[in-house]
């Protein structure tokens, strides 16, 4: 394998010790056709390099990486799953398969699968994704890190050649290996499994590996657990206000889908928002509406909550709560300033921030449904008043509805104006990811294997990615 000097294989996961995991093989699949390789997040570990063929065989047969894991590792975890406990989880189709270093930042990044295979935490499932599933998370990331979300990347796709049986689509359907790019394999759900076993020291095990490698600026706090805590929140905080920023609706807030790195994963049931309704769910058994939009900031309290209690074990409760507490007056400030970042416009005065985010929300509400999420910021970018009002919504901005929010726009200067020289914004409508779109996208390929809209719409997605340029 020709190895890039930016390439530095550092894997640590083994550290924890075998009580946080277990060895596991891959599949055998009876293909591997490369569907997808993202080259540019690639790039940033320094494994651009590979030929279609050696991406195959060390992500599509999972050859071991020069410098890394003897063995995939298959991570065990609890968690909540729609509030109820589960102590039966775990990779159940997945393993981690690499950590190494970013290039540039020097975070340590890892690669871990989905679709690769049973695993003794598979549960009787059969290890294996869809390949429609696959497809879709590979937009949702595409889409999401245009957005500016903090999100794991799609790093490769591979049809492998299976039948697979599926009660919640039309089946048999076609199978795939995925495999993500992301910040950290340490779950909320990590935590509670020790919890769980009352094993403090592997807890405080757990506390110093994490703090070591994802928040090293900890390392000299007197009380690590509840320092961790802290930390964690305030990532929680800026991904759920990125993630209302982008219309954004996860589907599956459980425990054991969210990550100590404050990194959004693990793509199901998602959905972006047609146009603002707090109420809308992407999962179709979410009949209850836990997860729904507007309850997304309430899941995710909610579940540093669950992981506060599991870092009681090694951390007293006045810290603790003490840092539950400050994710209310975080989360305002990260949906202020995320709003202001996708509407292109500078930071201001804390007060007069808050005021303008409640009067964004009130006027897209306001919209009502012909006023689609996306459209909304793509008009209204860097606070071009006269751009906004010559859109195919102008009528809609110029009315008393908008009166408040164009006021309030007065007082926000643009944030680098000059990306609205960029052709993107000279189109009439922006990228969008809304339901309609990936369901053509994947007929295309099912009826006839065209995968010509699937890649057009990730070129799509990339321009306004560059256009969009958000921080």
């Amino acid at each position: 394998m020709p190895v890039s000097p930016a390439y530095r294989p550092d894997p640590h996961v083994q550290d924890l010790g075998p009580v946080f995991f277990d060895p596991v093989a891959a599949a055998d699949f009876p293909m591997t056709f490369l569907r997808f390789r993202n080259d540019r997040a690639a790039a940033s570990v320094g494994l651009d390099a590979l030929s279609d063929d050696e991406w195959v065989a060390h992500f599509g047969r999972f050859e071991p990486l020069p410098g890394q894991l003897s063995a995939p590792l298959a991570m065990r975890y609890h968690g909540h799953q729609f509030r109820v406990y589960n102590p039966d989880l775990g990779d159940g189709r997945g393993f981690t398969f690499a950590q190494m270093r970013e290039v540039g930042t020097g975070r340590l990044l890892e690669l871990g699968t989905k679709g690769s295979g049973t695993t003794p935490w598979s549960r009787a499932g059969d290890g294996r994704l869809t390949l429609k599933g696959g497809v879709r998370e590979v937009l949702a990331t595409a889409m999401l890190e245009a957005l500016g979300v903090p999100t794991s990347r799609s790093f490769s796709l591979i049809e492998t050649g299976e039948q697979l049986m599926r009660g919640d689509e039309p089946s048999p359907t076609r199978s795939s290996v995925l495999v993500r790019l992301s910040h950290s394999h340490v779950r909320f759900g990590t935590f509670q499994r020790q919890a769980y076993l009352q094993d403090a020291a592997a807890t405080t095990r757990l506390v110093e590996h994490v703090v070591e490698l994802y928040y090293p600026e900890l390392g000299n706090a007197p009380d690590k657990g509840a320092a961790l805590l802290e930390a964690v929140a305030g990532r929680a905080a800026r991904l759920t206000a990125r993630w209302m920023a982008a219309g954004f609706v996860h589907g599956v807030l459980n425990t054991d889908n969210m990550n100590i790195t404050g990194e959004s994963f693990d793509y199901g049931p998602y959905r972006f928002l047609p146009h603002n309704d707090p109420n809308f769910t992407a999962a179709y058994f979410d009949t209850a509406g836990l997860y729904s939009f507007g309850r997304q900031p309430e899941a995710v309290f909610w579940n540093l909550q669950q992981l506060a209690g599991c870092l009681a074990q090694v951390s007293p409760d006045e810290p603790l709560i003490a840092a539950l507490n400050g994710f209310g007056p975080r989360y305002r400030r990260e949906l202020a300033g995320a709003l202001l970042n996708r509407l292109g416009l500078q930071r201001g005065e804390a007060a007069r921030e808050v005021a303008f985010a409640n009067a964004t929300f009130r006027a897209i509400a306001q919209g009502g449904e012909r006023l689609r999420w996306e459209p909304f910021f793509f008009d209204w970018f860097c606070g071009d008043e006269a751009r906004a009002l010559a859109s195919a919504r102008g009528d809609i901005y110029g009315g008393e509805d908008f009166a408040e929010f164009r006021e309030l726009l007065k007082g926000f200067a643009p944030e680098r104006p000059e990306r609205l020289a960029d052709p993107y914004f000279a189109s009439p409508e922006p990228q969008e990811l809304l339901i309609d779109e990936i369901e053509a996208i994947w007929a295309d390929i099912a009826e006839r294997d065209d995968w010509s809209a699937f890649h057009a719409k990730l070129a799509a997605i990339e321009a306004a990615r560059t256009a969009w340029a958000l921080s």
